[in-house]
């Protein structure tokens, strides 16, 4: 039961408020509704930030980044490949990352749907990004009336696909190509590619691979024997091009089901792509009077067997295998063609999405009418080339790195100058100056005073070989300490022959 003190209370309180309420001076009302208003605002834009926030700190589908370990398994790729495209002769060169859109389209055939097309803007012609580094270069070659170069390209390419990350297909990604244009004796540039091709690889040590080869033109002939219209040869060329990848029963409802081809007709395709061997599959197809009785297959035949003499002679059959269900998509292919596939990361279906599989990590081939058809004068212009997959490398040295748990060396730093005592980074900078003049790849703390525990913790961390320490007692004495940081051990040598021993120094080390 409420008393009547209780009530008495309530009403004068209330009678209070009515009367601050109803007296209150206008300012002060208008005052507290705008900080209500500022607050209500300042929580609305702070929500706004955070949604934001949450939007822009992400990358675009199909792109990464890379930290410093993955960058330096990464270089080191870049540099065993550009050693070798050196090694061949050839010269770099760089083209835009944009080109017109009517160059690129009907050279990809299926594929031309993944091309990334930028908004047009008023009164500018209508750009693409570049979808590989070929078409680029062939623009290159006519417009620079170029007609012979030994050529090798690095950049970024992009394709509008479905990326699966782990398998390294990805939407933004590197091309680095090695191309030969101009006329030559046959097979010989041919046979060139398919080396460095192996070279690479080898070099790169990323497992078991093999380097199937086929030639457009024989496809194209086995095709007309079988009864293929030849408005469908491209089309059914992306079919054959995944048998590497589905089930040829896939593979074959989409022949007869989206491609109009008749069973008996697919079916007599099967009987060829299925095959593959090496020098005694061309002895063999030669003996086929109905395949050799099309021009195509004897001019296709000719150049494998000429090809696989120049690849004896270049002792690399044992990593070649002629393959006659390679098809390599791409429109603009006119002759050989050649793919890499790695043999151990093959894509397991019975497995979860998260697994390491990896195709093709290289292809290429002859493309004898590309540039011809950009140049506005038609020349021909030959060209025959590889590129490498530099991305999907790249990943499975990643893998075998985390497998082998060996702690990569991410900084080039030979020596770490150092300090025993207080005050004395001006001495530390003077001695990293003099260390930067003579060459040597060095770097020091960015405090006044470190400690030198921290100095020499650092070293270890980072896999710096030399530490450089000095004191006090080496600054009066003439003298600079050397410590060799993995073995601890440590040798003190004149200031004047800091050059000629740290160099030996680091030359014992490297040989070890």
């Amino acid at each position: 039961m409420i008393g009547s003190n209780t009530i008495r209370l309530v009403l004068n309180t209330y009678s209070y408020t009515r009367k601050v309420f109803y007296h209150a001076r206008p300012r002060q009302v208008n005052d507290t509704v705008s900080k209500l208003l500022s607050s209500k605002e300042e929580k609305s834009v702070n929500k706004n930030v955070d949604e934001d926030a949450k939007t822009i700190l992400k990358i675009p589908r199909g792109t990464r980044d890379y930290h410093p370990q993955q960058m330096k398994i990464r270089e080191d790729v870049f540099r065993n490949i550009i050693d070798s495209f050196k090694q061949h002769g050839a010269t770099t060169i760089d083209t835009p990352v944009m080109e017109l859109t009517t160059l690129l389209r009907e050279k990809y055939g299926e594929d031309s749907k993944l091309i990334y097309e930028l908004k047009q803007h008023e009164n500018e012609d209508l750009l693409a990004l570049r979808y590989d580094l070929t078409v680029p270069f062939a623009r290159y070659i006519s417009q620079n009336k170029i007609s012979a170069m030994k050529r090798y390209h690095i950049g970024k390419v992009y394709r509008l696909d479905s990326p699966k990350m782990t398998r390294g297909r990805y939407r933004e990604f590197y091309q680095c190509d090695f191309d030969i244009a101009g006329v030559y004796d046959s097979m010989i540039p041919d046979a060139e590619c398919v080396k460095i091709l192996v070279e690479i690889l080898d070099k790169l040590a990323v497992g078991q691979y093999r380097v199937s080869i086929n030639h457009r033109k024989l496809l194209d002939a086995i095709f007309t024997v079988c009864g293929v219209p030849a408005k469908n040869f491209r089309s059914l060329s992306s079919t054959i091009d995944k048998l590497d990848k589905i089930p040829w029963e896939v593979a074959r409802n989409e022949m007869i089901n989206e491609r109009g081809l008749s069973p008996e007709i697919t079916d007599k395709i099967w009987s060829y792509v299925q095959l593959h061997g090496n020098v005694e599959l061309i002895d063999r197809l030669r003996k086929d009077p109905q395949l050799i009785s099309e021009k195509l297959a004897v001019e296709a035949l000719h150049d494998l067997e000429l090809l696989f003499r120049y690849l004896k002679l270049f002792n690399v059959t044992d990593k070649v295998v002629f393959d006659l269900k390679l098809a390599r998509g791409l429109d603009y292919y006119t002759g050989v063609i050649f793919e890499a596939v790695l043999t151990e990361y093959q894509y397991n279906p019975q497995l979860d999405d998260d697994q390491i599989a990896i195709g093709s990590i290289a292809g290429g081939g002859r493309y004898d009418e590309l540039v011809q058809k950009i140049d506005p004068k038609q020349r021909r212009v030959p060209c025959v080339g590889i590129s490498i997959g530099v991305e999907r490398i790249s990943a499975i040295k990643e893998h075998q790195s985390l497998e082998s748990k060996d702690q990569l060396k991410i900084l080039s730093t030979e020596v770490y100058v150092a300090s025993a005592e207080k005050h004395l980074l001006e001495e530390r900078m003077k001695v990293c100056n003099f260390l930067w003049e003579n060459g040597f790849q060095t770097e020091m703390a960015y405090r006044q005073n470190p400690k030198l525990l921290d100095q020499l913790q650092y070293c270890e961390k980072y896999h710096i070989e030399l530490c450089i320490i000095i004191g006090n007692t080496e600054l009066n004495n003439g003298t600079v300490k050397i410590r060799h940081v993995n073995t601890r051990e440590e040798f003190v040598i004149p200031r004047e022959q800091l050059v000629e021993q740290l160099r030996l120094h680091l030359s014992k080390i490297r040989q070890r």
